[in-house]
């Protein structure tokens, strides 16, 4: 039997860009609760709960080569505990399945949001900074424990070349995320007098970069840069956007309750990323396996746009 790549997550739509790069060329295993419509039909989908125990009949019955662990679920839910369940144990649960069976490769997306956007941080975060995220957006915990948990099998398994990916706000026109959200609102809001820097980066250079882990001798942890970075009101008008200035003492107050009454699509904590910098340094992809995004900055804005 062919070995395959095994893609927890697949029915996502990052997962599907993946997929849809890689199957050409890899037979490809998909993991994920969700139903794949229009999956290729070189594709095998084993449409199940990744903290369950038949998950382990996946890696007793394929010979899988690598994994590519992107079965996280972001944003908001109402089943929180339910959320930081099925990431974090979800993850614990796949992760160790790859070291009982020998999967000589892991690949765990992260995000450089990870690292949380403060007033103290300093200009391009590298791979080494704490990540904080936490410390003002509570919601950010689960994934940061799923990066630790990462960091930590990587280490207790060095025959395992384990891969942590760190991309920064990931758009593209079927991405659902809370960046690409905000940018697709014809009035966003905006905070008086700030202006932070962002980083975006095409889906599709994401699943190149993804692609590009894959291969043999590239292990550690790597922050994924798109083509640069750029003001939040020149990304805005950019897009044709009208925003809509709000003095920041008043904003959380009126964003906090906006949310609780389900009439914002955001958490008031989630104003850090108009306010704050969370810049990070993608120089050690850049210099290791010669990482360069394939979408210009431009183009990379406007990807946000549906089709």
């Amino acid at each position: 039997m062919r070995p395959a790549v095994a893609i927890t997550g697949i029915s996502g739509n990052l997962g599907r860009v993946v997929a849809k790069l890689l199957h050409t060329e890899e037979r490809i295993i998909g993991i994920d609760r969700r139903p794949f419509p229009g999956k290729p039909k070189d594709i095998e989908l084993y449409q199940l709960d990744l903290r369950k125990k038949r998950c382990e009949d996946i890696f007793r019955k394929e010979r899988i080569r690598a994994l590519i662990h992107l079965g996280l679920v972001h944003g908001h839910s109402d089943r929180v505990g339910d959320h930081h369940s099925f990431n974090v144990l979800g993850t614990t649960n796949v992760l160790e399945c790859c070291a009982r069976h020998g999967v000589p490769k892991v690949v765990v997306l992260s995000s450089g949001t990870v690292y949380g956007p403060s007033p103290d941080n300093s200009n391009f975060l590298t791979e080494d900074a704490p990540l904080m995220a936490a410390a003002r957006f509570p919601e950010m915990r689960d994934l940061i424990e799923v990066d630790m948990f990462a960091q930590s099998f990587f280490y207790r398994h060095p025959k395992i070349e384990t891969v942590i990916l760190r991309p920064v706000h990931i758009v593209g026109p079927t991405v659902r995320n809370a960046a690409s959200q905000y940018l697709r609102t014809r009035h966003p809001w905006t905070l008086m007098g700030f202006d932070p820097l962002l980083q975006l980066i095409h889906a599709q250079d994401v699943a190149r970069a993804i692609q590009r882990a894959l291969e043999p001798g590239i292990r550690g942890v790597y922050n994924v840069v798109g083509p640069g970075e750029a003001p939040l009101s020149y990304i805005l008008r950019e897009l044709g956007r009208t925003p809509i200035p709000i003095p920041h003492p008043a904003a959380r107050p009126f964003l906090k309750a906006l949310f609780r009454y389900k009439l914002a699509g955001f958490r008031a904590a989630e104003l850090d990323f108009l306010q704050y910098l969370c810049a990070v340094d993608g120089s050690r992809a850049q210099r290791d396996w010669g990482w360069r995004p394939r979408f210009g900055l431009i183009e990379t804005i406007h990807s946000v746009l549906p089709d």
